[in-house]
């Protein structure tokens, strides 16, 4: 199983991004889409899971949560738009997930606080000062699920 993890795609879907999604089981999108474009061709690509960001708006982003928790296998995870704003949610209770997927920052970020795994693949879309371009692979493997980061060129 090859769960793609992305966020952060500002409308723009990069032909390295859409090279690299090939062969994904399902796509993970921690907001900031930006149009309803992206997602009708993210869905194309294999079944996809999106959260709003603090740049989605108008209709087509209406039904997009803000939160969502998902199992995949025995993996759980719990993904927003911005970490920072974790404490705003209800739903969330740390140590209750495996992983805690958010985008936002456009950092990417595999770390581990107070018991609690982070992940953000980074930005995909527009670059922003000198951080890279990139997106992440979940890989299912006999222990778990392996994280790599993957900076992407166009």
């Amino acid at each position: 199983m090859k769960i793609a993890v992305i966020a952060d795609t500002h409308d723009l879907l990069r032909p390295s991004l859409l090279s690299e999604l090939r062969g994904a089981t399902m796509i993970l999108h921690a907001g900031d889409i930006c149009s309803s474009e992206v997602v009708g061709t993210l869905q194309k690509i294999a079944p996809l899971y999106i959260v709003r960001g603090n740049n989605d708006h108008g209709d087509w982003a209406r039904e997009i949560p803000e939160t969502l928790q998902l199992s995949v296998g025995e993996l759980s995870i719990f993904m927003l738009h911005d970490r920072k704003q974790l404490g705003d949610f209800s739903d969330y209770e740390q140590g209750k997930f495996d992983l805690v997927i958010a985008g936002h920052s456009h950092r990417p970020i595999d770390e581990v606080v107070d018991g609690q795994r982070f992940i953000n693949p980074g930005s995909c879309g527009p670059r922003r000062f000198s951080l890279p371009v990139s997106m992440a692979w979940l890989t299912k493997t006999e222990s778990g699920f392996q994280l790599r980061h993957v900076n992407l060129v166009d």
